[in-house]
């Protein structure tokens, strides 16, 4: 099959979000298997990728680097150069880039996939236009979608309530982990294992990290440090905020964006994990957490509720106080990790999309 994917920043090696890692992978395990595969990236100056990597074809689309007209720029330029391709699927990651597809709509040569990588309308960065601009590229993809897979019970429950469609629902895969012993992260932030808490994700206001701040700030004489791992999205107002927020504790660090082997050294490392999400899809970062025998404490959303690890411990939503109780009460006592087998790999993945697309 010949297959474009619509969605991604980059590609390859990219971790601007978890739409990347998840394409990049489908993408590489489709070749793999013989699929003839194109991702559609976002063009931008100093980035110049190979026309192809590990078998996966690149295209680098038009699009304004300004974060109110990126994406729906892109979106625009992507799906025009879908619709003029000979491709047999068009699958698009997230509702953001799904706005025009009214465009596929009477295109009967290629079958239109879409993931839903989370109800993105309700993330605290889209406000306004573009909250009603998500909505509407929703309703578009409710309509004009041959067929949508969730990631997770929670999605696939409001496809069904809200407009009757039955979605697909395949999780977001697994990697095996690279343990690595604390070398850069030793030299760079002091960090000698099993001595912090890690919060590891893009810093934006959904992901919860206010909470986290708030709630260790409250804690008497922590036994670890909190790392914060990860690059502002969007909006660096929040990211700023945060940093303020924890520039009275010299217990908080903040990393920036990491990858590579700072990024496997800090997962290996840590002591416990930390997401106090207030909306997710299928949070890459919390199942890479897990795959690195991580106890993992996160907020008691429906979308995380979901995944029924053994390993992963609640507090209540949004609460500073209960989060404060549960980091101390870790803090003191961490379980041992219990081996347990609840993630697919990437390959099962990959053929649960590819049944998909042959339906």
């Amino acid at each position: 099959m010949k297959i474009i994917m619509i969605g991604q920043k980059r590609y390859p090696n990219s971790r601007e979000g978890g739409i990347d890692i998840v394409a990049q992978n489908l993408a590489e395990e489709m070749a793999k298997q013989g699929h003839d595969v194109t991702l559609l990236v976002r063009r931008k100056r100093g980035y110049n990728p190979p026309a192809e990597y590990n078998g996966v074809k690149i295209k680098k689309i038009f699009t304004i680097n300004l974060k109110k007209l990126d994406a729906i720029v892109y979106s625009y330029f992507a799906t025009r150069y879908a619709k003029k391709s000979d491709a047999d699927v068009i699958h698009f990651h997230a509702l953001g880039n799904t706005l025009f597809l009214k465009k596929l709509r009477n295109v009967k040569d290629k079958k239109i996939i879409v993931t839903v990588h989370g109800l993105d309308w309700k993330r605290a960065k889209f406000k306004g236009l573009g909250n009603n601009i998500l909505i509407k590229s929703e309703e578009a993809v409710a309509k004009y979608a041959d067929d949508i897979i969730t990631l997770c019970k929670n999605d696939s429950s409001h496809f069904q309530k809200k407009y009757g469609i039955k979605t697909h629902i395949i999780p977001n895969g697994i990697s095996a982990p690279n343990f690595q012993k604390p070398n850069i992260i030793k030299e760079k932030f002091d960090l000698v294992g099993n001595d912090y808490i890690l919060f590891l994700s893009r810093i934006v206001e959904e992901k919860g990290l206010h909470f986290l701040i708030d709630a260790y700030n409250k804690i008497d004489d922590p036994k670890f440090k909190l790392v914060v791992a990860g690059g502002s999205s969007h909006s660096s107002t929040y990211f700023e905020e945060m940093k303020k927020k924890a520039s009275g504790n010299p217990n908080i660090t903040f990393t920036g964006f990491v990858q590579g082997k700072e990024l496997d050294e800090l997962f290996s490392n840590a002591a416990l994990y930390v997401l106090p999400s207030t909306i997710e899809g299928m949070p890459i970062s919390l199942i890479e957490a897990l795959s690195y025998k991580k106890v993992c404490l996160c907020s008691s959303i429906n979308e995380l509720l979901d995944i029924k690890s053994q390993n992963i411990v609640y507090f209540e939503k949004t609460n500073v106080d209960n989060l404060k109780l549960k980091l101390e009460e870790l803090m003191l006592h961490i379980p041992e990790y219990k081996e347990e087998n609840i993630f697919l790999t990437w390959e099962e993945v990959t053929n649960k999309t590819i049944e998909v697309y042959r339906r």
